[in-house]
Formats: structure tokens, sequence, C-alpha cells
């Protein structure tokens, strides 16, 4: 039998075990409000049918669906002022704000490639991703314009704009805020609104509409090739994961995720824009302002990390607050994990259920599955962790060995996964989508099973990768930038265990011949060129352990770091 019959018949025969343990309430197809189409047409879809509806609400703020289409309307017209014109790359350099959204959607009106860059990156991050990239126009913070203007000569950098992030804020609202409230007069952004309106052009649902960066196994981070066909399937699959068809029960989100980071775009700005439901969008997490904010605007739905939801029940007077609204309350496992004990305990303050959120990654834009329904007896928690559930409609997984030949059901393997929202390519970089995409099959490098039930589990991230506070460090990215300094030989990162963060990355260095730098010199030149939750701890060795073919032995640095505390 062909290798691609083996994988369809394996397929099959999984997809019937989980069909037949679909959980109660959790539609089986999608229903598009707009069959065919885009974030954009979602967009001026619910301006006219829910024009006065809040989209977007920001420390008191509130956007309309009407002010948004507007306002992005306004970004797309300042764009082609510019001479932005389909398929030039966009950069978005901002924390949570509804700049973003507005930029965001103003980009995709024009056909131009929105690409969302990590606020957290230093000068050798950010000279990559914007040649990578090759961003032309950005838009970026205030309070990161030195750091833009320092690298703009190394970049195809052609027209820089700069926002606040309180330049959407007509009040200053009685909530302690947790930026400074600048002048607006110091900033593009009023400049950009008051741009002539861009006429509505038709979207192109398969074009690339996103450049979505990830770390790899090899190398800097690459840039995910996503159109608008993709978000909006995510976004329609994700609001099924939670029990709903799209558009008929308009969510209320709390997002404090960044909403530069896939998951954050997902359900900070894909799943309310395409349900007509409203985001309150925080600029960072905060218990007392989530708790506030769940009470004053009804919030169905939120994401957090299981420390978060910690955090929550042990803030002071949380026995009298009322969280009645909060239906949709989903964990991410990464410091803490989400045990019957802490479910038990939101269930008996709330009166809802906690549950884990789904299995995914920038390379499938993230909410590839259902968790919702495999609650009852803790199912989903007294098996082995991490339970993910089953593929949403349309979506495939199936658990292969090292030849690629399906599993049977309980036996570990390789995770992949195909979906009509997984990577259309590796951004110009041809042999990683060759190594990624075999036979429309996305090569997820992570180690999983399925249960009795269909369900998948997810058993351990791809070897390489660093998890601290639930964001991705590659070690291969830390080590190339490592390999900047000119004291340093070679260098090798893996991960070191840490009873706060998880995981941190630890570097074990080769100087040059004649240097007596050391570790701590290393580590403070790392703080200032890479981003923070990616610098690593330092151990300076004469020679690194490598094997006769001349390469690390990285199990032997492995086995130095686990006993470290």
């Amino acid at each position: 039998m062909a290798e691609q019959d083996v994988l369809e018949a394996a397929l099959a025969e999984i997809s019937a075990l989980q069909q037949a343990h679909w959980p109660a309430g959790i539609p089986r197809a999608v229903e598009y409000p707009l069959e065919g189409g885009g974030l954009v047409d979602y967009l001026r879809h619910w301006a006219l049918e829910r024009p006065d509806t809040p989209a977007i609400v920001f420390y008191g703020r509130v956007i309309t669906y009407a002010e948004y289409d507007e306002l992005s309307d306004r970004f797309a017209g300042w764009l082609l002022s510019l001479g932005v014109k389909r398929g030039d790359r966009v950069g978005v350099h901002l924390v949570n704000c509804p700049q973003f959204h507005i930029a965001m959607l103003g980009i995709l009106k024009v056909g131009a490639v929105h690409v969302p860059i990590n606020p957290l990156f230093r000068e050798h991050e950010l000279i990559h991703e914007l040649n990578d990239a090759g961003v032309t126009v950005l838009l970026t913070q205030n309070t990161f314009s030195k750091l833009v203007k320092k690298v703009r000569s190394q970049t195809p950098l052609e027209h820089v704009a700069k926002t606040a992030v309180s330049d959407m804020l007509t009040a200053i609202p009685t909530v302690e805020l947790p930026f400074e409230v600048d002048d607006p007069r110091l900033s593009d952004w009023q400049s950009i609104i008051t741009s002539e309106r861009a006429t509505p052009v038709a979207t192109e649902l398969d074009s690339l509409a996103a450049l979505n960066y990830t770390g790899g196994t090899t190398g800097m981070p690459k840039g995910c090739e996503h159109t608008q066909r993709h978000m909006v399937y995510t976004a329609a699959t994700a609001t099924l994961a939670g029990g709903d068809q799209v558009g008929a029960n308009p969510p209320v989100s709390l997002v404090f995720l960044p909403i530069f980071w896939i998951a954050g775009e997902d359900f900070g700005i894909l799943v309310p824009l395409v349900n007509g439901g409203t985001v309150v969008l925080l600029n960072r997490w905060d218990a007392e302002t989530t708790l506030d904010a769940v009470e004053t605007y009804g919030v169905t739905s939120l994401v957090g990390t299981v420390d978060n939801y910690v955090e929550l029940m042990d803030t002071s007077g949380f026995s009298e607050r009322n969280l009645s609204t909060l239906q949709n309350a989903m964990a991410v496992s990464f410091v803490l994990k989400l045990d019957p004990a802490t479910r038990q305990r939101w269930r008996e303050a709330t009166g809802g259920v906690l549950r884990e959120a789904s299995y995914g990654m920038t390379e499938t834009h993230t909410a590839d599955t259902i968790t919702l329904g495999f609650q009852d007896g803790d199912y989903d928690l007294k098996s082995e962790p991490v339970f993910c559930g089953i593929p949403v409609p349309g979506t495939d997984v199936l658990i292969v060995d090292h030849d690629g030949r399906p599993v049977p059901v309980g036996e570990h393997g390789q995770i992949i996964v195909r979906s009509p929202s997984i990577l259309s390519a590796y951004y110009r970089n041809e042999a990683a989508t060759a190594d990624a995409i075999r036979d429309g099959w996305l090569q997820t490098g992570d180690v999983g099973k399925f249960s009795e039930r269909g369900g998948l589990h997810y058993l351990a991230r791809n070897k390489e990768m660093i998890k601290t506070n639930g964001m991705s460090v590659f070690p291969s990215e830390v080590e190339a930038l490592l390999m900047l300094h000119p004291a340093i030989e070679k260098a090798a990162v893996v991960p070191k265990p840490d009873p706060d963060k998880g995981q941190v990355a630890f570097a074990f260095v080769q100087l040059v011949e004649g240097s007596d730098t050391a570790a701590d010199e290393i580590v403070s030149w790392a703080k200032e060129n890479m981003a923070t939750y990616k610098v690593p701890e330092v151990e300076v060795l004469e020679a690194l352990p490598m094997t006769a073919t001349g390469k690390v032995r990285k199990g032997d640095l492995f086995e130095r770091t686990q006993g470290e505390k």
C-alpha cells in the first residue's frame, strides 16, 4: 500500500473513533455567516449589521464596529498615500493596544502583508525580522523609536511612524493604567487616522496576508505564510470548539495574551471579529483589573495560564466577585499544570469549568483541537497529560513513527497535522518548507499519542524547544545570537528546569583563543541583544564536548543542567 494510502486508512480509523466520542453540544461542521468572506469582509459586515456594538474595549475606551471599520479604512488610506501596494510587507511593532487591531485590518484592506513584530526584540532580532520579511513600512511604539532609529539603516525600511499606547484614550480612566499617558502631539497617530478613507477592494482569500514568525530547530526565526482564509477558518473552528456556531452568541473575550503572538491574535483579534463580538483588551496581566473587567463587561471567554487562574482565586475578595458570565474559561499548562484540585477549586468559586485550551502552533494558526466536553469525572486530567482533545472539524491529526507510518492507538509518536489553516510555506525558505510539509501534512516534531476515545495527548515538545513562562525559546536562535559576540567561538544551548518559569535557556560557551570574557559579561551583553525571555544563563567551558563527527554532544550538556535548580 502506498504511503499516502496508509495514512488515509489510519485517518479513517481514528476519525471514526473521534466521531463516536464527539462531545455533546459541539457542532460537527462550520456554518459561515459570510460564505467565502475574508477577515476584512467580516469587519465590514458587522459594521453594517451591528455598527454600535463595542468591538474593542481598552481601559474604558470603547471602539464600536462602525469606528473600527472607519479607522482601519483611514489607516489603509494612509498606507496608500505612502505608495504601499498589494503584497508589500508592513510591520506592526506594538504591545497590546487598539492601534494594533486597526493597523492589521488596514493592512489587509489594501492587500498588503501584516507582519507582527515582537515588542521584546532587541537589536539583532529586530534587524533579522525586518530584513527577512522585507518590511518597508513600520508602525512602531514611541518607546521603541530609539531602537528602530538605531537599526533602520541596516533594514529595508522606507517609512516609520510611531504611536503611543495611550493614543486611543479619550479620557483618563479611573482604573490605574499600566502605561504612561503621552502627549498625542508627539505621535503620528492623529495624522494617520485623519487620512482619506481607502476605497474598498475585493478580498483575495488565498493571497499572502500575514507573516507570523516562529522559532525553529535551525537558525533564526522563520516567517509562516498565512492567508485570510486561514484566519477565518481558525476563528470559526475555535468558536465551534467553545460550543457555538459562528455569530450565534457573540463572545465578550478578555485578552491579555500578547496579540503579536499567534494565540493572542486568535483570541484577541480573530475570534471576536469573525463573531461580531467584543474584546476587552488589557495591556498586560493584572488580576484585580481582570476581575473588574469580567464584572463590568460581562466577559464570557478568557484564556490564561493555570498560574493566572490560581492568582485570581488567591486575590483578596475573590469570593464576593460575580463571575457568572465567564462560561468559557480556558487554561494553558506551562509552569503550573491544570489538575483536578485546581479545577474543583475554580468550580466551587465560580460554578464554571476550567479546561485546557487547545493544541496548536504558529504553523497551524494554533487552535486545532476541542477540549470542551471531556471534563466529566476529570477524564481529561486523569489520563496521561496533557489532554488536547479531538481535532476541530476539517483538521486531521495522526501519530506516526520515525519512518512516517501511523502507530496504533495508545502508542507514542510524532504528531502530524493537516488542515485548512496550516502555513502555505515558510517565507522565502523552500528547504524548510519541504522539510516541514510533506504531502500536505505538517511535521510538528511534537510527541503525542491517541487515547481510547481518539483524544490527542501532548507528551513532549520538540526536544529542541524551551518553554519559558509560556514563550517558545529555540536553542538554535539563542546560539545564533550568541555567536555575534566577538569573544565566543562556539555556543550550545539546552533547557534548564526552573521552579518559577518552567524552563530557562542555559548556554555553554567556548571562547576564542586568548579571550578571558566572564560569563556574567556575556549575560549582560545578551540582555542588550536579545529579548529578555531568551537571555540564557551562561557557563564558560574550555571546550564543548564534541562527537567524532564534529557535533556538540548536547546530551552531555543536558545532563549537566538537569540537576541544577
